[in-house]
């Protein structure tokens, strides 16, 4: 049993190890050949980097182990595993003294199969290995392997074509013309001012929380009257406020810690299927919490302990004060700041960008502690704790109740289901924006909070309210007017159509708009045309806002459709390739990458030849494959876009010239 246990946690601890880039652990190289009978054996060689010990097959599935397993039963049985290699057996203190057997340096499994008689097509397996240096453990990992087999029993490797991942010809330092990369160099910039200013968005609105604002006069009374004098009541409170704005910077720090090669982990979580439903459902369960069916908090044993630390009178009691605040309006503002995180592991995914997130959102707690100390006479001017409060937390159900429709959405675009079709989005968004007008004017109500009085500020919230529902009418039509600019990029793309509506609609310009890497170069050599790589996402929002707000502007428009290819390239497009066009890739970094759907092939050509893993990333190149200018990321500005595209045009005139 405590064997059991050592193995489940070794397992469970890979789960963050495994992120490691475990080509630097084991690097795999997978040949057929013959038998003894002529039988046809997988091979699989590991070279083994120094210090790793990497677990036999022979280990038993309760302890850490390695195999290698045929996927393909229908063509093929297994006769046997065997292992080759200088095999070591040795006593592991990390395994609770348990007998291991492990390699060093280098390692052979060996797959013996029997063709099935007649068996024709894509016999496919893995690798599964574990292994060990230390107190360290990577994996468990796979290594998939593919080769097809004929009828008479002959295995051969499927091409892989994995030199057609990484273009020799791109040239990032020294495309044809220098011109370009506004988007990328100025975006970035205004994205964190903007993921900032939206952090401090949310913090205000969660001190309109009944959890949090009848704390700001409670507190800063608390620290004025209890301090020797004026000038001390004020440095505690102001001390108190920048401890809330540290806690919640510092929630952002595990971030920092992703396992080398994971820089992107963030940004991928968008295109997460079962990430965006796990999503999908805690919206929607912030959103009863705020309409009062029950309450998120967490245990009180954790708010206790840290509030018998508090005492005034030193900074460590302070800062328990403060993280007592924090735990306390837990239920309050935990949907805010789980909307908060989430829009922010969206944007572009970094940790930087959650920190700017959570700064924004303790600085907008921290700033009335600080402000009401220095004023205290302003106190009096802050409204009395109400029905009012309560009014506010059911307002916010409904917007996480909007918010939630996004991440099932993102599903539902990334796996092609078309259960959320773009006008099946608007009539919901609908449906809830008219509910929350009707509440806004009384008409409806929840028990807990009464009849609630319906005041001039909830009237024009209403009137607000109002207007947006019909502003998003016209979204439910067939017609031009579908386009609703204000929220491009949060309702599913319009080419997303219960109405069958094709990519010209969805992508605001007409010809040559195409999803085929290989076709986009034969088009533009045989129309002597650039091609224009659009690096995008199902769950891209500012892919939507390019697609809708900025090609479908004249200066735009013309140049696409008179003088390129458009190619889109959806990277988190989870169709699988043909079984012939699936393979094992290896980066540029050495690490090894399977590449089975579109999106993986289309992600790892981004990535291999262009740096950057956000998107939308947009490229010109020649039908040649020259890098014409430099790339460009999101560019909200048309005539920026537009003068982006005439420089790249006029470098493909300048090669086309030589």
């Amino acid at each position: 049993m405590r064997r059991r246990l050592l193995s489940i946690g070794l397992l469970l601890l890979p789960g963050v190890m495994h992120a490691q880039d475990t080509s630097k652990v084991a690097h795999w190289s997978i040949s057929v050949i013959s038998g003894t009978d002529g039988t046809p054996v997988i091979s699989a060689r590991a070279s083994i980097a120094k210090g790793w010990q990497l677990f036999s097959v022979t280990m038993p599935d309760s302890l850490p182990n390695s195999r290698m397993t045929l996927d393909s039963s229908s063509l093929a049985t297994v006769l046997n595993l065997t292992e080759s290699g200088a095999l070591q057996k040795n006593k592991n203190a990390l395994l609770g003294n348990a007998p291991v057997a492990y390699f060093e340096d280098n390692a052979v499994f060996n797959l013996t199969i029997q063709p099935r008689p007649g068996a024709h097509g894509i016999v496919k397996g893995k690798v599964l290995f574990m292994a060990i240096k230390g107190d360290e453990v990577a994996g468990p990992d796979s290594i998939p392997f593919k080769f097809s087999i004929d009828p008479a029993g002959h295995l051969t490797a499927v091409s892989a074509q994995s030199g057609s991942l990484r273009i020799t010809s791109i040239d990032l330092a020294h495309p044809v013309n220098s011109c370009g990369g506004t988007g990328l160099d100025s975006g970035q910039h205004k994205g964190l001012f903007t993921i900032f200013l939206i952090g401090m968005l949310g913090g205000f609105v969660a001190l309109l929380t009944p959890c949090v604002f009848p704390m700001i006069p409670l507190t800063v009374s608390f620290f004025t009257k209890r301090a020797k004098d004026r000038r001390s009541g004020i440095g505690s409170a102001v001390t108190y406020g920048f401890f809330i704005f540290l806690i919640y910077v510092l929630l952002s720090v595990p971030f920092y810690f992703l396992p080398s090669g994971q820089e992107s982990f963030l940004n991928n979580i968008s295109t997460n299927i079962y990430l965006n439903l796990v999503f999908f459902t805690v919206f929607v369960l912030f959103a009863l919490s705020f309409f009062g069916l029950f309450e998120i908090t967490l245990p009180s044993s954790i708010a206790n302990k840290a509030d018998a630390r508090s005492s005034v009178g030193s900074l460590a009691g302070i800062f328990f004060m403060a993280l007592t605040l924090a735990l306390v309006s837990f239920s309050c503002t935990g949907p805010i700041l789980g909307t908060l995180l989430v829009g922010a592991l969206n944007t572009e995914g970094s940790a930087l960008q959650l920190t700017m997130a959570m700064g924004g959102f303790g600085l907008a707690l921290a700033l009335p502690f600080a402000i009401f100390a220095l004023f205290p006479s302003w106190l009096n001017a802050l409204p009395k704790s109400g029905g009012w409060l309560t009014s506010v937390k059911i307002v916010l159900g409904f917007v996480e109740l909007a918010l939630a429709l996004k991440f099932f959405s993102n599903a539902d675009l990334v796996e092609h289901w078309g259960i959320l079709k773009r006008e099946v989005f608007f009539a919901l968004w609908i449906v809830i924006g008219i509910a929350l007008t009707l509440y806004l004017l009384g008409v409806i109500h929840f028990k807990h909070e009464g009849k609630p009085r319906v005041g001039w500020v909830r009237i024009g919230l209403a009137i607000v309210t109002g207007a947006f529902v019909i502003y998003l009418l016209p979204g439910l039509t067939n017609t031009p007017m579908a386009n609703r600019a204000l929220i491009s990029g949060f309702p599913p793309p319009l080419s997303y159509s219960i109405y069958g509506s094709g990519s010209e609609k969805g992508k605001g310009v007409a010809p040559n708009v195409i999803n085929d890497y290989d076709r986009a170069l034969a088009l533009g050599r045989a129309q002597h045309k650039p091609v224009l790589l659009d690096f995008t996402g199902w769950a891209c929002v500012n892919c939507r806002k390019t697609e809708e707000n900025v090609w479908p502007q004249p200066e735009v428009k013309t140049l696409i459709e008179k003088d390129f290819i458009l190619v889109s390239l959806y990277v988190d497009d989870r169709k699988p390739l043909p079984d012939e066009q699936q393979f094992t890739y290896q980066t540029k970094g050495g690490g090894v990458k399977s590449i089975v759907t579109i999106g993986d092939k289309f992600a790892t050509l981004q990535s291999e030849n262009f740096v950057v893993a956000s998107q939308p990333l947009y490229v010109l190149i020649s039908p040649d494959q020259q890098l014409l200018n430099k790339p460009i990321g999101y560019t909200p500005s048309s005539s920026d876009y537009a003068a982006w595209l005439r420089c790249g045009l006029e470098a493909f005139q300048r090669t086309a010239q030589r």
